[in-house]
């Protein structure tokens, strides 16, 4: 009778914010000892929940194996921790490294020195086995090595991913500021759409909200069009990844004809850089574009759902265009759209301020280091602003 697999330990970072949606996937994958922390999820599994993770993961940025965890005080000693573990048994001296190295409140003078330190101590493990080492590439290398120190703990971790998960490999056009897509599913899934819902992005850009809304409706892998960095590793088991593909693609939901995602832009050049990304995304027919004012475009059905990311300071430059501008959106959207929620994403401070709308839930999400919100509105005809009782004298 065969034994069960080991169980190992991951580390999934994801952009700040979700990191509660993120557990939630996991534990679809089957992931156990899901704990979140500030900008990822820990997690067990087998070593081929690595694959899984990866292959269908909305959320993640990336995929971590936990190699070691353990107290350090100086820079030897992270050197010596680095050194005893068998690198050459989990990849070949021939595969090109990288040391990525994070720190919070961490007491050493250089974190260069200690990246470096890391690197030497992986060379000198490969040197003591075989007389080689293994050569560094900064841009594409076949293994990232990731440390993370606190205070006193160092932790070690191999990356499964390679190039980071929202990479999906659907993107040949953007447009300026776009939106990263893991952080574009996870805006879709707090909004709460469900698929054969109807949802629409009024000032769609390159159209990553509206790809990954589609991509959930057709059960599709987001990893399924591109390779990981676990396919590299000795441990790499060929046979159980080209299974889980297969299970993953049998799952997929037939494309059929349209779904109802509706986009829509004012810019002419954004709207054929969303056309390319979704005939890449191979889903041209399902995903509905036109050219079209976000103040003047009617609702495409009688309810549903509104997700959007406002091109605060990128095409409306002026502070002087925002300011007249959201309130006419505001005015827009609940003359047009009654009946339905609206999730408006942004970095701007002043839209809460100017849209005249009453936010029924605010949600603190990060787009790389920029602090956004989520904004809620439930949209019914006329105001939505509350009326302040007259004060006493």
């Amino acid at each position: 009778m065969s034994s069960a697999p080991p169980t190992e330990s991951f580390f999934a970072p994801c952009p700040r914010g979700l990191e509660a949606v993120l557990a939630q996937e996991l534990a679809t994958l089957d992931a156990t000892g899901i704990r979140t922390a500030d900008g990822g999820v820990h997690f067990k599994g087998a070593f081929a929940l690595s694959y899984r993770a990866n292959l269908e993961s909305r959320i993640a940025s990336r995929i971590l194996w936990r190699v070691a965890s353990q107290p350090y005080k100086t820079e030897d000693d992270i050197f010596k921790a680095t050194l005893k573990l068998p690198w050459p048994q989990w990849f070949d001296v021939t595969c090109t490294i990288r040391v990525n190295l994070a720190a919070v409140r961490c007491p050493l003078k250089s974190l260069d020195f200690v990246t470096l330190r890391i690197k030497d101590a992986v060379c000198d493990a490969f040197r003591a086995e075989g007389g080689e080492r293994p050569n560094v590439d900064t841009q594409a290398p076949d293994v990232r090595i990731h440390a993370f120190l606190t205070i006193d703990q160092l932790t070690l971790y191999i990356d499964t991913s390679g190039e980071p998960l929202f990479k999906r490999g659907y993107r040949t056009a953007t447009g300026e500021a776009p939106l990263r897509e893991n952080l574009a599913a996870g805006i879709v899934k707090l909004s709460g759409w469900n698929p054969g819902e109807t949802l629409l992005d009024p000032m769609c850009g390159s159209g990553t909200l509206l790809i990954e809304a589609a991509l959930i409706s057709l059960n599709r892998a987001p990893g399924a069009q591109r390779r990981f960095a676990f396919e590299k590793l000795k441990n790499f088991d060929s046979n159980e990844w080209d299974r889980l593909r297969l299970a993953a693609k049998a799952n997929e939901i037939a494309a059929g004809g349209a779904l109802p995602i509706y986009g829509a832009d004012l810019y002419g050049d954004e709207l054929k850089n969303a056309r390319d990304n979704i005939a890449t995304a191979g889903l041209t027919e399902q995903i509905q574009l036109k050219q079209a004012n976000v103040l003047e475009i009617p609702a495409p059905a009688d309810s549903g759902v509104i997700v959007t990311n406002p091109p605060y300071g990128v095409r409306l430059s002026e502070e002087h265009e925002l300011a007249g501008f959201y309130p006419k959106l505001g005015n827009a959207l609940k003359q047009r759209f009654s009946g339905w929620r609206a999730y408006i994403f942004t970095g701007d401070a002043q839209l809460p301020k100017l849209i005249r709308l009453s936010a029924s839930k605010r949600t603190v999400l990060f787009n790389g280091a920029l602090e956004c919100r989520l904004l809620e509105y439930k949209l019914i005809a006329g105001s939505m602003r509350k009326t302040k009782p007259a004060r006493n004298g």
